[in-house]
Parts: C-alpha cells; structure tokens; sequence
C-alpha cells in the first residue's frame, strides 16, 4: 500500500505541479498585499480616510503602508526558498536517481532560417513547419 501511495505521488509531474500551484498562492499573497496596502489606499484617498501606523505615509487621511508590503516581500522570498529547498531539491535528487531530470535547463533548440521558428530540435535536418533543409546545430 505504501509502495503504491509513494508511486502515485512520484508519478507524471505532480510535484511541479504541486509547486506551481504553491508558487502561485505566494504569488497572489504578494499581489494581494500590494493592491491592499498601496493601490487602495491611492484610490481611496481622494475620498479620504483614516490613517494607521507604521511604515508609510497618509495622503488625505489613506494610509499607504509600505511596511505590510515590504512584509509580503519578504514573506513571499522565505517561502519560495522554503519550498525550494524541502520540495524541489529532495525531488531533483530522486529523480535524478532515476535517470529523469526535472527543473532543468531545457533542451536546445535551432531557428529555421526560412520561417523562423524557433522550437526546432538541435538535431533536426529539416524544418517541421515549412518542410526546408536546415543545418544542424554541432
């Protein structure tokens, strides 16, 4: 049962796909807080407001505060270095033990002079869009 679980996590991409969902969240915290603490008070401060503390300035009684922005800044940094390093390196590790690489360079690529696309394989002789001769990349 335990073999089976470990296989069902470790199979197709759910791990990448699991980090970019995680990447994402951080990343909407991130907007969040900007929108929340510079971008609104901006706007509502030719209404007029109240004024809180902290870092920041009070335009027209809105609190523009930097200081719960910088804090999403900084947030944001440890978290992704967090999953970095308990998520992503231990799951490079493993499958490069089992021959796979993941969150790698990718592989190269070649332009083809004729309709410039550029997602050629390195080793292609001939452009799979407009069918032309091409030289390999050596």
């Amino acid at each position: 049962m335990l073999k089976g679980f470990k296989n069902f996590l470790m199979q197709g991409e759910l791990i990448v796909i699991a980090v970019g969902l995680v990447v994402a969240l951080a990343f909407s915290t991130l907007i969040k807080a900007f929108t929340d603490n510079i971008i609104t008070p901006l706007v509502n401060a030719v209404g007029g407001g109240s004024a809180g503390n902290g870092l920041g300035w009070t335009i027209n009684g809105e609190r523009i505060d930097v200081g719960a922005f910088i804090s999403a800044i900084v947030y944001f940094v440890i978290f992704m270095a967090t999953i970095y390093l308990v998520l992503v390196m231990p799951y490079r590790a493993y499958m490069k033990r089992r021959g796979t690489t993941v969150f790698g360079d990718p592989a190269p690529t070649q332009i083809c002079p004729h309709c410039l696309s550029d997602d050629l394989p390195a080793a292609a002789t001939k452009c799979k869009y407009c069918a032309s001769e091409i030289a390999t990349i050596n």
